[in-house]
Order: structure tokens, then sequence, then C-alpha cells
């Protein structure tokens, strides 16, 4: 229980510290504001172009269609307000040799290098998912359950784990491979392809999106959850794969440190 606490305090004095470094460029806000609104009505513009050819989309409707969205864009800024920063970060500390810093602290180095950096205004991203989930829930027929809110939420959790270790086991490429920039570029063009429920891509790409890039379970499967779609076998899955890639990456996390060599060394 006191290592939870550690654990908290440690992100909670972290989120601080970053919220006021963000606080002095308050433009970004605006910025990031207008990326996130033109983003949001590009999606829109398509999915009402494909919506007018047709009724439903691999048996999904325009609503449910809409939850995804909203799902994409919610886990998308979740990615881009505390992981994919954090990840960069770490990236540039193995390259650079400055890792020695977050590890010489008293805490374990994995969960320092994995909070120590929060991008406030890409927050607006997880406002803008919630409001546009939102929507569509209220247009679903049915309305939500108790059960499918539950399932949603852990289906949510579950993913962003798993987007995690991914991010993880990519960055802990650093410590063999020096040059590791291309991967954040790499990540944004796959990440697009969440934008549709994985179903309806043919079986390799959609097998490639569950299990080699983990955006399924990041992005469709939430959605199920909250489009009385989801499964318990599903959701076991992902708890298993989750459990599954979070002991993996963990192992290799330490396997890459016995290989650095910081500024000290």
């Amino acid at each position: 229980m006191s290592d939870r606490f550690r654990l908290l305090r440690l992100t909670w004095l972290y989120f601080r510290l970053s919220v006021m470094n963000e606080m002095q460029y308050r433009v970004n806000f605006f910025i990031q504001l207008f990326q996130s609104l033109v983003a949001l009505g590009t999606g829109l513009v398509v999915l009402a172009l494909v919506f007018g050819h047709t009724s439903e989309l691999g048996g999904w409707s325009r609503s449910q269609l809409l939850a995804v969205m909203g799902v994409h864009i919610l886990m998308g800024g979740l990615i881009r307000t505390a992981i994919q920063p954090n990840m960069t970060r770490l990236i540039e500390d193995v390259r650079q040799g400055t890792l020695d810093y977050a590890l010489t602290k008293p805490e374990d180095g994995q969960m320092l290098v994995s909070v120590r950096d929060i991008r406030l205004w890409q927050g607006v991203d997880v406002i803008i998912g919630l409001i546009v989930l939102g929507v569509a829930i209220a247009q679903l027929e049915g309305g939500v359950g108790v059960l499918d809110a539950l399932g949603f939420a852990a289906a949510l959790f579950l993913g962003g784990i798993m987007i995690y270790c991914f991010w993880l086991a990519l960055t802990i490429g650093a410590f063999w491979v020096v040059r590791m920039d291309q991967i954040v570029e790499l990540f944004e063009g796959v990440y697009q392809a969440g934008r549709w429920p994985v179903g309806i891509y043919p079986l390799w790409l959609k097998t490639g999106l569950t299990f080699l890039v983990p955006i399924a379970f990041a992005v469709t499967v939430p959605a199920e959850g909250i489009t009385s779609r989801l499964n318990v076998r599903t959701l076991g899955s992902a708890a298993a794969l989750a459990i599954g890639l979070f002991v993996a990456t963990r192992m290799l996390w330490m396997r890459g440190l016995r290989r650095y060599s910081g500024a000290s060394a």
C-alpha cells in the first residue's frame, strides 16, 4: 500500500511541475485547440461522406462509428498527453547518456521515466474525445447500461496499458539502436487506422492491428463496450494480453538497463 501511495504522490508531483511548465506557454492551448478542431471536422466530414452512400459499415451504424471516433480521439489524447512525451524523452536520455538522473533516484527507474513529463495542452483531445463519445451515446438506440459502461472503462484501461507497453518496448530499443526518433511518426501513421473498427480491414491488417500494434484493443474493443458489442471472452483476452505485455516489457526494461552506459560510465 505504501508503494502505491508513493507512486501516486510522485505522479502528482510530476504532474504539478508539468502543469506549471505548460502554463508558461498558454498560446499553445489555442494552437492545440485549433489543430484538434480541424482534425475533428475532417473526421466528421469523412464519416458523413461514408454514410452518404451506405447505412452501415461492417455492421457498425453511424452512431456506433461516431463512438469509435470518440474513443480514437480520447485514446490519442491520452497517448500524446502522458505516454508519448515520456517515451520520446527516454529515447533522448539514452542517446545523450542523461538517463542517470532518473536511475540514481531512490525510486523505480521505469516508474520515474513513465510519469515525469505531462503535456497538459494535449489533453484538449481527451476532452473533445469525451464530448464526441457523449454525443454518440446520446444517439445510440437503447442507451448504455451499467455493464456496458463498466466494460468500456475496463477495456479502455487495458487498452491504455497495452499502448504503454508497446511504446515502452519500442523505446527500449534505444539501448541497442541509437536512432529511434522515427518511431513517433511511424506510430502516428499506424494509429490513424484505429479511426475505423479493425473488423472492416483485411485479415492480415486486422491481425497486425490487434497483436503487433494493439490498436484494436485500445480503440475498437472499448468502442465495442460502449455500444453493447463487447463479450466476456474478448475482455478476458484483453486482460491476459495486457498482463503478458506488462511482464514482458518489464523484463525487457531490466535487460536494456544492463546495456546502458550513461554519462558517468
